[in-house]
């Protein structure tokens, strides 16, 4: 009887221990891994690598990052994946062509994005040398084959189903490709009413590839308003209205956009792919930009010519004081400034802005599957 009662006041006293112990999460793992694919929009200096003449890597480029110095980022400090690398508690992904991405740096993940590039092969041509769509996929394959060697096969597979993925396409296809010239190849075979179907069911095929690959949670955004930056704005506008041939394109590029990624995920059975309504994200700012404390939403703080449009942002361009006061850096990429802005919305935006679901909850979700 003696001994019952031992054991038992044994299994009380350690049941109020445990549940004096705080909960430690799954904190002591890892961070996930995080993967980038795209354009220049998220490329963070693979560019850097290649003989092309769609680079960063030149001053006033990255004026405000911590290094003070050019890092191939079209962003005078930190880029959208960087941000997103904060937020999600990893260490920002290094360029897949980085010759310091190896050993352990591999296991927090690989930025595989490329300036100049497409959903097509053939957007970009310009800029000759650029990782295409297909081949930053070969990359990633390349990768899981570098990573199996130091972990192991099956905990590659497990490293790549529990990342997070970000997907960046489809702005270059009607800038740099449909729209670059006056009857251009493209424009010349399709209407845009079908170039967008066809550019979409071509995206289609890469994010299944993707999701063959091993990704499992995607966030995919959609283009911007294409027509209202300052590149645009520089050739197009008198008065500062936006370039309505551009702007009607995003406009059939996105709802078809998530219209795609909806039947994609009814057809695995599972949310995979997420869509990012960061043409509504832009517009917020743009249409408002005194409520975000933007002085201007249409001039860039780095370039030359009307809305400091044209051209490069280079050492001889005109440079803004005060980078948070504008909501364009250069002539098309957005500041570090507005990227956060975008990047808070990715967190927690309603489904207006993130659907079927934000990044918070997708976290908040996986750390529960975990």
């Amino acid at each position: 009887m003696a001994m019952s009662l031992c054991t038992t006041s044994v299994g009380l006293i350690f049941t109020i221990l445990l549940s004096l112990t705080p909960f430690v999460p799954r904190a002591e793992a890892a961070p996930r891994a995080f993967f980038v694919f795209g354009d220049s929009l998220v490329d963070s200096g693979n560019n850097n690598y290649l003989a092309t003449t769609a680079r960063a890597d030149a001053p006033p480029y990255g004026i405000d990052h911590p290094s003070h110095r050019a890092t191939g980022r079209f962003s005078n400090g930190y880029n959208i994946p960087d941000l997103i690398s904060q937020r999600i508690g990893s260490e920002p992904t290094l360029p897949y062509l980085s010759p310091e991405l190896n050993g352990q740096k591999l296991i927090v993940g690989a930025n595989f994005a490329s300036a100049g590039i497409g959903i097509l092969n053939d957007t970009g041509i310009q800029f000759v040398n650029i990782i295409r769509a297909p081949m930053q996929l070969d990359y990633f394959e390349q990768y899981q084959q570098r990573v199996s060697a130091l972990i192991g096969a099956q905990k590659t597979r497990q490293l790549v189903n529990n990342a997070l993925v970000l997907v960046t396409l489809g702005g270059n296809d009607f800038v740099n490709n449909y729209y670059l010239v006056p009857l251009s190849a493209r424009s010349r075979q399709f209407s845009l009413q079908d170039y967008v179907p066809f550019i979409i069911s071509e995206y289609r095929k890469l994010l299944l590839r993707l999701y063959n690959l091993g990704a499992r949670r995607v966030l995919v955004t959609g283009t911007g308003p294409l027509g209202c930056v300052p590149a645009e704005l520089a050739q197009h506008s008198r008065n500062g209205e936006c370039a309505p041939e551009l702007q009607r394109a995003a406009s059939l590029f996105n709802p078809q956009l998530d219209d795609m990624l909806i039947g994609l995920n009814k057809e695995l059975g599972s949310h995979v792919f997420v869509g990012v309504n960061t043409r509504k994200m832009h517009n917020d700012f743009m249409s408002n930009p005194g409520a975000y404390g933007f002085v201007t939403s249409k001039i860039a703080c780095c370039g030359q010519g009307p809305y400091n449009g044209i051209g490069l942002c280079t050492p001889l361009s005109n440079v803004c004081p005060n980078r948070d006061a504008y909501a364009f850096w250069d002539a098309f990429h957005p500041s570090e400034k507005a990227s956060r802005l975008i990047v808070d919305q990715i967190m927690k935006g309603t489904t207006e802005y993130m659907k079927p679901m934000n990044l918070s909850t997708i976290l908040a979700l996986d750390s529960n599957q975990l």
